[in-house]
């Protein structure tokens, strides 16, 4: 069989995500026949380093060989019973092994199929428990600006990159944007540090001016993902915890695509040393096997709604695949590599090795930042370097990189102007290098005076 066979069938009849059908009557789609390690191989033998873990999802390489045993053995015996008046050991399990790893304080899971949908519980769940506490008033929500957690109308409510939202608006809860403490925004000579002390101005502001109003503030702790891998401190999260406890506000973390150590520890809110009152979890949470979420919460949140019956205060909320139990044991299986395998301590040098890499972009005429936080690095490309004036989006500068790096078996997918690593663990420093090149050569051509 041919990429063109698969294309062609493709075409006439798929509806890809996040895309312009259009552009693929000239950018072709890729059919993927297999994946090994940090590999994918299409219909003709073509290989593609997978930089991005297909979505941010791959913890440790396609076709893992735990992960597969793991499903193959739960296939056996039990592949998904519902979760309401029903139970299975590795829904069990898996949320025993939740509360363990997770901050303290967070006894509670509640499980769901996805990010998005994650992002829905926890908001659903917040503002009930202001209902069921007497608090009927709590109906908004603060977000950051920039934020991104999910294309649900909830989740969509919470986030502010208009590329995702402008079109609904209309359709979407009125919620309050406090400015980012992205520090990219930073001024020269500004410490992450400072400038993330100075931007919390902003939202202790609005919470001083909404806290009787207010649900909860929802967050991406330490980096802004879809929001063009935007950063900030710690201190911002610490700060906040506090402002949330001052003000009575419960805080959401969507950890879904920065948890499971891609910021260099397993869970960002650790690097702050908080514990939210919601933890949102997907992604890597499988290993990029199959659709799981959880949500995280406290015992007191849990306890909000434990009462009898014809009081009315249960939380209805449900997924048909809710805590499914192939979900669960491949869950169990990516934690067991981590405890294993001890890779928060080996992503470390990884991580390095990635700076080292992209070392001389510092210098380019055209890179206004290279940045990173643990597993993610970015580098974003401007027209001046000295203003960081951004490219026209519509010159689509990110795209040449892509097509470049598929040339150079590397599947980089851009964020606009923002180029971004965040591979597998299972990355050799000669796939880095790799990577890494792609990523130089394509920087290159993508910001030459007629690309």
């Amino acid at each position: 069989m041919k990429n063109a066979d698969l294309i062609n069938r493709d075409l006439s009849v798929l509806w890809h995500p996040c895309t312009q059908m259009k552009d693929h009557e000239w950018l072709p789609i890729i059919p993927i026949r297999n994946g090994k390690g940090v590999w994918l191989e299409d219909f003709e033998g073509h290989r593609y380093l997978d930089a991005i873990s297909s979505w941010w999802v791959n913890l440790f390489g396609h076709a893992n060989p735990d992960i597969n045993q793991a499903l193959a053995r739960q296939m056996e015996s039990l592949e998904h019973v519902l979760l309401a008046g029903f139970s299975h050991e590795p829904a069990i399990a898996l949320a025993e092994r939740l509360v363990s790893i997770t901050p303290d304080g967070l006894d509670r899971v509640f499980y769901a199929d996805n990010g998005s949908s994650a992002v829905e519980v926890a908001l659903k769940m917040s503002f009930h428990y202001w209902q069921n506490t007497g608090q009927p008033k709590r109906t908004r929500f603060i977000k950051l600006s920039n934020s991104y957690h999910g294309e649900t109308l909830g989740a969509m409510s919470v986030s502010s990159v208009d590329l995702y939202t402008k079109t609904y608006k209309p359709l979407l809860m009125d919620t309050i944007t406090v400015p980012s403490p992205d520090c990219y925004e930073r001024e020269p000579d500004v410490s992450w540090e400072e400038h993330s002390r100075l931007m919390f101005q902003h939202m202790e502001q609005a919470l001083q001016q909404n806290a009787g109003e207010t649900c909860a503030v929802i967050i991406e702790p330490l980096i802004q993902c879809a929001g063009s891998m935007r950063m900030y401190h710690p201190i911002y999260l610490t700060l906040l915890r506090d402002a949330c406890d001052r003000y009575n506000v419960h805080l959401i973390a969507d950890e879904i695509a920065v948890g499971f150590g891609r910021t260099g520890t397993l869970f960002g809110s650790e690097q702050a040393g908080i514990s939210p009152d919601y933890m949102c979890l997907s992604k890597g949470l499988t290993g990029g096997y199959l659709p799981l979420s959880a949500v995280m919460t406290t015992e007191e949140i849990y306890n909000a709604f434990y009462d009898d019956y014809e009081n009315m205060r249960a939380f209805l909320h449900s997924h048909s695949y809710t805590g499914n139990a192939l979900g669960c044991s491949t869950a169990l299986a990516t934690l067991d590599i981590f405890e294993r395998d001890k890779v928060i301590e080996n992503n470390v040098a990884l991580a390095t090795h990635m700076a080292s890499a992209v070392e001389s972009l510092h210098d380019h005429p055209h890179v206004g930042d290279v940045r990173q936080t643990g597993m993610v690095l970015a580098l974003e490309m401007v027209s001046d370097k000295r203003t960081r004036t951004a490219y026209p989006w519509q010159e689509r500068r990110g795209l040449k990189v892509y097509q470049h790096a598929l040339k150079q078996s590397v599947l980089l997918r851009p964020l606009g102007n923002v180029i971004y690593f965040m591979p597998p663990y299972i990355i050799t420093p000669d796939e880095i290098d790799l990577m890494a090149n792609a990523a130089i050569e394509g920087i290159d051509l993508a910001t030459r005076p007629h690309a």
